[in-house]
């Protein structure tokens, strides 16, 4: 069984930053999406399983950067420059399977584990 567990959320004003981590009970392919009060979860960021390729969402480039210890099965994802549009619940997800070493996917379809999620709140 997969295990995934975020940390790192909080309330921030805007223009300042965060770091969140996700803890995976192994070594993945792994995303971040956001799922924000009366919208649809959306894709943030992903990272491959080997760690050398990287996808990040337009609203977010530029802003937050993914990237992983895999070392300590480790996902982060250090967001700056946060806007009151990025607040949400921030959810890490694995997927478990071949997708290659290097592939990087935002499909919310192909992870097929989840974490918690962890609440960002940015005010204005």
């Amino acid at each position: 069984q997969v295990q995934l567990v975020e940390s790192g959320g909080g309330l921030v004003q805007a223009g300042g930053s965060l770091r969140l981590s996700c803890a995976a009970s192994g070594r993945y392919a792994m995303g971040w999406f956001r799922l924000a009060p009366g919208k649809e979860r959306v894709f943030v960021a992903a990272i491959s399983w080997s760690g050398t390729n990287t996808l990040h969402a337009d609203s977010v480039k530029g802003r937050f950067t993914v990237s992983r210890d895999n070392a300590k099965n480790t996902v982060n994802l250090q967001m700056n420059s946060l806007k009151p549009e990025d607040t949400a619940v921030y959810y890490c997800a694995a997927r478990a399977g071949s997708l290659g070493v290097a592939a990087v996917t935002s499909s919310s379809a192909l992870y097929n584990y989840w974490g918690q999620g962890t609440q960002v709140t940015v005010s204005s």
